[in-house]
């Protein structure tokens, strides 16, 4: 509006001001409508799209332990063959037939590519339902197959005890004598680097009658390899154990840590194996306030038809309970089986 009159000298006076205001009412403006362009550089954008319910199962629960999660403190240990880091060429497998020999790492791919989704990583875990219920699974346990084998319950009245070792022996003799007494049969799953360091044990499980299956030469994640270093840790592990005991390695493989991906699902059945997951776990890689009852409240408060009991052999807490456990889950009216009795899902 024009200055007339007296007016001119506060008029000349409000101009600029007046100027800065329009100014920065019209930037302020113009970021509101390009956001990210005007906000800081360690600003993250977002723009909010409606989010899609996933199925409770697939979900990462919030109970980790609870959940089934398995972990075991492993000392660093010397490999059998290649370095941690490097990269071994892929070599046949057992049977003569070619392996995979992808060089890729497991848990990357190209965004966009067809492979993307089942190189993502994953973690094993379980949902309880509640006392006397088998738990729930994850949503990807419906991709296994015939070509992706795997197996992590059973059916009817039999429990299948697994036992995980990927560090402390723990009185190895121990726990096969109370295994012995009460006439149970077990599953092992050795690093490799302890199958090396103690043949005598490995040859007295296979003579008395348990199941000894690959976990791996180093015991690692499997998800953070190539494949052609996942396959060499599989193979080394068969080589070895042949050279111990002079008979093939019962065709049964574990991740360590339970993490894994539908791609190395793939890589491992190509080699001849089934993979091996669980039903009921607890937090026993580290000490409990109730020690070995925990242990044994842990596995009786879980038990369900079909029960794949992981436990780990480094835990003094299991050793102490592990007599308990075993008569009274045959007094609750189960059978002890080797996972090499589950039949396919």
């Amino acid at each position: 509006m024009p200055c007339r009159g007296n007016r001119e000298a506060r008029c000349k006076n409000r101009t600029p001001a007046l100027r800065k205001a329009v100014t920065a009412t019209v930037a302020a403006a113009a970021c509101a409508l390009a956001f990210s362009a005007c906000a800081p550089p360690n600003i993250a954008v977002v723009r909010e799209t409606p989010a899609k319910r996933s199925p409770a199962v697939s979900s990462t629960p919030s109970l980790a332990p609870a959940a089934g999660g398995a972990q075991e403190t492993v000392r660093p240990s010397p490999t059998s063959g290649s370095s941690p880091g490097s990269t071994v060429p892929a070599t046949p497998d057992v049977s003569g037939s070619p392996s995979p020999s992808a060089v890729t790492p497991a848990s990357s791919a190209t965004v966009g590519s067809a492979v993307y989704g089942d190189k993502r990583a994953l973690s094993w875990y379980y949902v309880r339902k509640g006392r006397g219920l088998a738990p729930a699974f994850p949503a990807d346990t419906k991709q296994f197959g015939p070509d992706r084998k795997a197996i992590w319950i059973g059916k009817g009245k039999t429990v299948y005890l697994t036992i995980d070792n990927g560090g402390d022996m723990n009185d190895p003799d121990r726990w096969l004598d109370v295994l012995r007494e009460n006439g149970v049969k077990a599953s092992f799953f050795i690093a490799g680097y302890n199958l090396k360091k103690h043949p005598d044990f490995v040859r007295r499980l296979v003579a008395e009658g348990h199941l000894v299956a690959n976990h791996s030469m180093t015991h690692r994640d499997f998800t953070a390899m190539t494949d052609a270093q996942a396959i060499a840790e599989i193979e080394e592990y068969a080589r070895l154990y042949r050279d111990i005991t002079g008979r093939a390695i019962e065709p049964y493989f574990r991740f360590p840590y339970g993490k894994y991906s539908l791609h190395l699902l793939d890589v491992v059945s190509g080699l001849g194996y089934t993979s091996v997951f669980w039903s009921l776990a607890m937090r026993d890689w580290e000490p409990r306030a109730g020690g070995w009852k925990d242990a044994y409240n842990d596995i009786m408060s879980q038990l369900h038809d079909g029960c794949v009991i992981l436990m780990h052999q480094g835990s003094k807490d299991n050793l102490e309970a592990l007599d308990r456990v075993l008569k009274d889950v045959r007094a609750a009216g189960y059978t002890f089986g080797l996972v090499s009795d589950i039949g396919a899902p």
